[in-house]
């Protein structure tokens, strides 16, 4: 099968282009690393399939960072049949290098030049003939973000494929120094020959913003004001939708479900019902509010917020160890610690790597924030639960920061940030309705083994011996709790609880739907169960000790595979779960210590 690389400096749309391009799914932001891995997708061009390989963004083809390495490793191991570099159109003079670099590797190539429409805004204009005659190559101009000249984009590579038919390994040696003074004369040449950038850029909208919003003393409270307007806004629009979904599911039970395993045994009924349809069906419940979450999300990420935030973090950061990427990396993990944790590849030092490996954990994600929504709705009013929800995202900063105080003596790092803040942009209807679904779609995929297999155990270990009571203390999972209760008993977390918060372990996911098999309730009347059992200063006991403790188990693989270290990831699990007790128990005993 014949094979097309893709290239190109971070944070210049190049996996939107890939997207675009493929229909895959490879995820796109507005901050420089997003892409850490090599994604790839197959697409027909010249009436054959083609294998599309999105790599890496690099600065330089000689660096030494991780993903200039995956890079380098790729094109000396893999045949390619030519090679597509995407840069930025409005930053030519800055990333030309870049293409002349992989000029010297001789392989078939082409120039797409991304971001045409901030180009015509801020009046840069580019000679596209005159470009492609001095590099000897095919230019194509378009807007990977509004799908502008894709058609052109796409007949450039399949003119490559025509003239290319045998694939080639790449000579990935360094320039030597004459090769690089070369390099930048025929960059200087280049550039001022086809490129006409006005001497004053007009006054737009980034460097107003910025001013604002980058402000040495504004700056942060605007961030965390902003977040807690988008946990406002995520209630407020989620919340009904929430009420629609449960209102369906529970139409569906009532109406078809129960009718149709009317005349089943009471086991099979039970299992059925109580185990596979309350547990998947509250997990189910809470997915508007997870979509409206991931679109909002969307908007800030892709805005080029998230890279401000980075910047203006960083100073705060590195007296922590850390710096502004390790902060971008922690927001990533809101969405899952998965990729968050991969992410970390663009940093160069393997100590700041592991530090900020230790602290991705504590980020509240995707599995935990399901949870919480449960337990905010159910608990507090809607005003109230944005406020609680608010302090349990400052939580898991706070421990972050701690975790990062406690142990940067250990993991020193002085590696420099280098970020590159790019232009505000606003996405797109339709990129934000594919980014909710997107991720949606993502949260579910992932979720719905755990759920499925974990509910399963969890009704099995309720309900056997099957001649008691369910979830009694006669049952498995009451032995169990009563097995775990000293335990927790001090946090407030009464045995039931426990078994959940065990399952959680395998992950996140599962806890809401443990709850609705151990309580034999679908999602409205788990929470009056709820609420009935708990007061505030338990409930918020129980969501402190889920949001700091023990990372799933798919994280605790990752962190193995990217720390390669046994040791590591037996600290990145033990830490955080003597943490949660404590913190758990400060919080609890202190609270009833005033008697609430």
């Amino acid at each position: 099968m014949k094979r097309i690389a893709l290239l190109g400096m971070p944070n210049t749309g190049k996996s939107t282009f890939f997207n675009r391009l493929t229909g895959a799914g490879a995820r796109v932001g507005n901050w420089p690393g997003i892409t850490v891995d090599l994604l790839a997708a197959k697409i027909l061009l010249e009436g054959s399939m083609v294998e599309m390989v999105d790599l890496p963004g690099i600065y330089n083809l000689h660096g030494f960072s991780d993903d200039e390495q995956v890079v380098r490793h790729f094109l000396e191991s893999q045949t390619v049949n030519g090679l597509v570099v995407i840069l930025n159109a409005t930053q030519l003079d800055r990333q030309l290098a870049l293409l002349l670099q992989l000029k010297a590797l001789k392989l078939p190539m082409t120039l797409v030049l991304n971001m045409s429409d901030e180009a015509k805004q801020l009046g840069v204009k580019i000679d596209l003939a005159e470009l492609a005659r001095n590099l000897d190559m095919p230019v194509t101009l378009i807007s990977a973000k509004y799908g502008q000249g894709f058609e052109s984009a796409r007949h450039t590579i399949e003119q490559i494929l025509r003239h290319n038919p045998t694939a080639r390994l790449a000579d990935t040696e360094g320039l030597s120094q004459d090769d690089r003074i070369e390099v930048e004369v025929e960059l200087d040449r280049i550039v001022s020959g086809t490129v006409s950038t006005p001497i004053t850029l007009p006054p737009n909208i980034t460097r107003r913003l910025d001013r604002v919003l980058l402000h040495p003393w504004l700056g942060l409270p605007l961030f965390f004001i902003t977040v807690f307007l988008l946990f406002q806004l995520i209630y407020g629009i989620g919340t009904p939708l929430q009420d629609g979904m449960n209102w369906g599911l529970e139409q569906i039970k009532t109406s078809l479900l129960q009718p149709a395993l009317a005349n089943a045994p009471l086991p099979i009924r039970s299992f059925i019902q109580d185990g596979l349809f309350d547990g998947v069906g509250t997990v189910l419940s809470f997915l508007p509010i997870i979509v409206v979450f991931f679109i909002f999300m969307a908007i800030i990420e892709d805005s080029g917020y998230l890279a401000r935030a980075a910047y203006l973090m960083d100073a705060v950061m590195a007296k922590l160890g850390l710096d502004g990427r390790s902060f971008v990396m922690q927001l990533m993990g809101f969405g899952c610690n998965v990729p968050a944790l991969m992410g970390t590849r663009v940093m160069r030092s393997r100590a700041l790597r592991l530090l900020t490996m230790l602290v991705i954990p504590f980020s509240l994600c995707s599995a935990r924030l399901q949870v919480f929504l449960f337990f905010t709705t159910a608990i507090f009013a809607p005003r109230a639960a944005a406020v609680v929800m608010f302090s349990l995202y400052l939580m898991s900063f706070l421990m972050a920061f701690l975790t990062a105080l406690v142990w940067r003596g250990k993991y020193r790092s002085v590696e420099p940030l280098l970020l590159e803040l790019p232009p505000y942009r606003f996405p797109t209807f339709k990129h934000l309705l594919v980014q909710g679904w997107q991720q949606s779609q993502y949260f579910l995929s992932r979720a719905s083994g755990y759920i499925v297999g974990g509910v399963i155990v969890i009704w099995a270990l309720t309900h056997y011996p099957f001649d008691v009571p369910p979830a009694s203390p006669a049952t498995l999972a009451g032995q169990l709790a009563d097995y775990m209760a000293p335990l927790f008993q001090p946090l407030g977390i009464d045995r039931l609880l426990s078994v959940a918060l065990l399952f959680g372990f395998i992950a996140k996911e599962i806890v809401i739907g443990a709850l609705a098999v151990i309580y034999s309730a679908g999602q409205s009347n788990l929470s009056g169960i709820i609420a009935g059992k708990l007061d505030w200063v338990q409930a918020y006991s129980f969501m402190l000790f889920t949001l700091i403790y023990t990372p799933c188990l798919s994280t605790v693989a990752v962190l193995k595979q990217e720390s390669k270290s046994w040791r590591f990831t037996a600290l990145a699990v033990a830490w955080p779960l003597g943490m949660a007790w404590l913190v758990s128990f400060a919080f609890y005993q202190s609270t009833r210590a005033l008697g609430w």
